[in-house]
């Protein structure tokens, strides 16, 4: 693109009107109940969703770092509480309860959530919302931007469900440092592995079971 040349300061570049753009849909982010992101010419752009059971879930945006205070020992591992005792999809309890409140590290078994009732309930036309096995506090919603099909298809890739950024709630959900994704409670959740599209969390599939609102231990 050449320079605007002087007899005409009245003319704007692609590149001001997309900045233009940018500070509009910013301004307007700021008066929506209820956004998400999603895919456009332009990048990514905020848009209303329609009011749902969830309520007023804000879901995508910049990530938030967290730091390690979040995961200091607390009354149950890193938790203040174990997992639900009904958690969702048929999903191991005890396993559960030690992946997420008693480990940084390690994961469930690659490809373990295709062994769960996961895939005969999970909706192929709405995203669904996942809740902290703890807490039952919303940590992601998907697919958005993208069909059930392709998330589908990249966390069998994987061998981990796999959310995007514009899928993560993130005034619940942390990065660390190392990658290490984290609920701000202190559940531990998976990784963040970005690859040729960007961020990539994979996370465990018993750490995100939970119900809504917490349950009965």
């Amino acid at each position: 693109r050449g320079s605007v040349p002087a007899r005409t300061p009245q003319r704007i570049s692609a590149c001001q009107v997309s900045a233009m753009l940018s500070l509009v849909v910013s301004s307007l982010a700021l008066s929506l109940p209820r956004r998400a992101v999603l895919s456009t010419a332009f990048g990514t752009a905020l848009a209303i969703r329609p009011a749902s059971a969830t309520g007023d879930l804000i879901v995508g945006g910049s990530p938030i770092k967290g730091d390690e205070s979040i995961m200091t020992p607390k009354a149950h591992g890193t938790s203040a509480a174990p997992v639900q005792g009904n958690l969702r999809w048929n999903v191991d309890v005890e396993n559960a309860d030690r992946i997420t409140n008693y480990n940084r590290r390690f994961a469930e078994f690659g490809g373990y959530w295709k062994q769960t009732d996961f895939l005969k309930e999970v909706s192929r036309t709405e995203p669904t919302t996942f809740y902290d096995s703890v807490t039952g506090k919303p940590l992601f919603r998907a697919p958005i931007g993208r069909s059930m099909d392709e998330f589908l298809a990249e966390s069998n890739l994987h061998g981990w469900p796999s959310f995007r950024d514009q899928e993560v709630v993130w005034e619940n959900t942390r990065v660390l440092k190392d990658g290490e994704t984290v609920s701000v409670t202190g559940t531990h959740l998976g990784h963040n592995l970005p690859d040729r599209a960007g961020n990539r969390y994979c996370i465990n599939l018993v750490s995100i079971a939970g119900r809504p609102g917490g349950a009965p231990q």
